[in-house]
């Protein structure tokens, strides 16, 4: 079995995924077909939005499923006329196991960290939250159970102190594409050893389960490398965000941070944000940030030094 005669069908929604499927037609891989989520209304005039993936493989000429439900015959039917080998899946759905038990070679997944650490939703965004320096990408068989099946490859990568999850998407989103091409090469030459997860030491895993917005409200309580490591692993999001009240109007405020860094560690009286030679400063009990990026109710997102031409720092006061 070759690149050339090995038949794939590949599953994903976002442009992480398209990022993967752009490199396995670089390498002449024979995809012959996606599947991909249904178009769904977006905007204000509500039209329908084709996902990263299908407008890719329209371009592509590869033929594209968009199954509303992943167990309806008619869906089961047609993917199974695709005789396929291996199915990939990059940032999908969890597959019903009539689907991903139906190709020859198996179905594999591809997780944005080093399993068995960060099994859920939000990897990406919950390494950076804990402060780790170091995340990577897994490639692993699919099995009854999210993110626990047996691994394939692993490759490691960095991260900034100040690195936001968006930038080390971006930067991962690349490996994984090389990780996944090198899992297919060694499936083919029978040269990959699965391994499962029960091997490692499992009492000690962290998770990161999907995020929602109220998991970016800031905490003063936390120290000032906790508030940094939240604004940056939410970035760009759902995003960090506090509230300001303001004044004389008595009106609030909701108060988004995309970039931030660590100014100072020692403490403040009072938490609040003040403009100190020309930067945008937010002071908490545990330090201080330099904010870089933000974005006030009603305004769009802007740099700092554009925000405070228009700010006044002493009409606002924090809510805690």
């Amino acid at each position: 079995m070759n690149k050339n005669t090995l038949r794939i069908v590949f599953m994903g929604t976002p442009a992480f995924a398209t990022t993967i499927l752009a490199k396995l037609i670089t390498e002449q891989f024979n995809v012959v077909g996606c599947v991909t989520v249904p178009d769904k209304p977006a905007g204000r005039g509500r039209k329908l939005q084709e996902s990263d993936v299908k407008k890719f493989a329209t371009e592509q000429q590869i033929p594209t499923l968009q199954p509303e439900k992943l167990k309806d015959e008619s869906f089961v039917q047609a993917l199974a006329e695709w005789k396929a080998d291996l199915f990939i899946v990059v940032a999908f759905r969890m597959l019903p196991k009539v689907v991903w038990s139906m190709p020859t070679l198996g179905t594999i997944n591809l997780h944005g960290s080093l399993l068995p650490n960060y099994r859920g939703a939000a990897p990406i965004n919950w390494a950076v939250i804990n402060g780790e320096k170091e995340t990577g990408v897994t490639s692993f068989f699919i099995n009854e159970t999210i993110d626990t099946g047996d691994i394939l490859l692993q490759e490691k990568m960095s991260i900034g102190d100040n690195e936001t999850a968006g930038e080390v998407h971006d930067r991962m989103m690349h490996l994984g594409a090389d990780v996944i091409v090198n899992t297919i090469n060694q499936l083919m030459s029978n040269s990959v050893k699965a391994i499962p997860q029960e091997n490692f030491d499992l009492s000690k895993i962290k998770e990161a389960p999907k995020l929602f917005k109220e998991d970016g409200k800031l905490n003063f309580e936390e120290d000032i490398s906790a508030l940094h490591n939240r604004i940056r692993g939410l970035s760009p999001f759902p995003s960090a965000w506090l509230k300001l009240k303001h004044i004389d109007k008595g009106e609030f405020k909701t108060f988004k941070i995309y970039k931030s860094e660590i100014h100072s560690t020692s403490s403040n009286k009072h938490v609040s944000i003040t403009v100190e030679n020309q930067s945008l400063i937010l002071n908490s009990k545990n330090g201080s940030l330099i904010l870089h990026e933000v974005q006030i109710e009603g305004k769009r997102k802007m740099q700092s030094s554009e925000f405070i031409r228009g700010f006044r720092a002493d009409e606002w006061l924090v809510d805690i």
